[in-house]
């Protein structure tokens, strides 16, 4: 992850998708596990049944509340048709009823059809209407709307105050427990800008809130600097264990430091085999370390292959 100057940083976070988390799809919107005030208010019979799976029967009984005007109902049936429940997933229709939610002030309406104007497949593109939902959103307390203002301000400059701005946003979200903006957080610190001051334990900090809600990039960061003593006291075998849990979940990077720390026996007892292990998952993702692969060329056929059954051990 990028470390140094406040562009960069803007570079790294929008390299993501907005509320990374979510594993929003391009040109789809992000959503988020249901919740029961994202409609804004419960819909009765039709919340109901979308909190019993029976989607089709959700989007029966809101759709003449929908029709009618009522936001909540409208954004119900949005969600539905963007994420495909019960029905074929349409992104123009759910386009369709979160705007028409979003005029009516619904939080997460707002959101998403923001996200929408933001991309422009599904709706015409409108970085101004976008801006103004997202404001809309984040006043409202929507921590993923001040998460992807955030973002929005620093994709699109404005130098010193700008980036002050977005901080804050992030410094919000964070508060409210958004692990996307824990990590952001954590590298505004770690790198000293937006009006904060440089101040790795603080950064360290976030790291770890973020890392605790299986935040992969924050445990991966976090698993290094305790390893490294970076904002705090070193402790490798803490680091070690949070690689693990970044490895585990298939971060790619972590799986290559894990099997770096069990090459040379840090926060770990050493073990070759398990090295190799990790290392050929890192490999079939796609990465190669040059270190590694000398590292594996010196190991007998034998060792090779236990690595290999190893590896595909782990892959289950």
């Amino acid at each position: 992850m990028l470390r140094r100057a406040s562009f960069l940083l803007a570079a790294m976070l929008l390299a993501q998708p907005l509320g990374a988390q979510e594993q929003q799809a391009a040109g789809e919107p992000q959503i988020e596990e249901v919740d029961p005030s994202r409609f804004g208010k419960r819909t009765d019979a039709a919340f109901g049944a979308f909190q019993r799976g029976l989607y089709i029967t959700a989007l029966r009984l809101a759709t003449p509340r929908a029709e009618a005007g009522d936001a909540a109902a409208q954004t119900l049936i949005a969600e539905i048709h963007a994420r495909g429940l019960g029905v074929p997933r349409n992104a123009r229709e759910a386009a369709s009823w979160y705007g028409k939610a979003a005029e009516q002030g619904v939080a997460e309406a707002q959101l998403q059809y923001a996200l929408m104007l933001v991309d422009g497949n599904f709706v015409e593109k409108d970085l101004e209407k976008a801006r103004e939902l997202l404001e809309k959103a984040a006043q409202a307390g929507h921590r993923l709307a001040q998460f992807n203002l955030a973002q929005f301000i620093l994709a699109n400059g404005g130098g010193a105050q700008a980036q002050k701005e977005a901080v804050e946003l992030y410094e919000a979200a964070a508060k409210a427990n958004l692990p996307d903006a824990q990590y952001a957080l954590a590298l505004v610190y770690a790198n000293g800008i937006g009006g904060k001051e440089q101040d790795d334990a603080e950064a360290r900090r976030w790291l770890a809130r973020a890392a605790r809600q299986n935040f992969d990039t924050a445990q991966l960061d976090l698993g290094t600097w305790l390893i490294e003593g970076r904002g705090g006291k070193a402790n490798p075998e803490a680091g070690f264990g949070w690689l693990k849990r970044a490895a585990d979940s298939g971060n790619v990077a972590a799986q290559n430091r894990v099997a770096k720390l069990y090459r040379a026996g840090i926060g770990v007892e050493g073990d070759p085999i398990a090295a190799s292990a990790w290392y050929i998952l890192a490999r079939r993702a796609g990465l190669v370390d040059r270190e590694m692969e000398d590292f594996m060329n010196g190991l007998t056929q034998e060792q090779v292959e236990q690595a290999l059954q190893r590896a595909n051990q782990l892959r289950r």
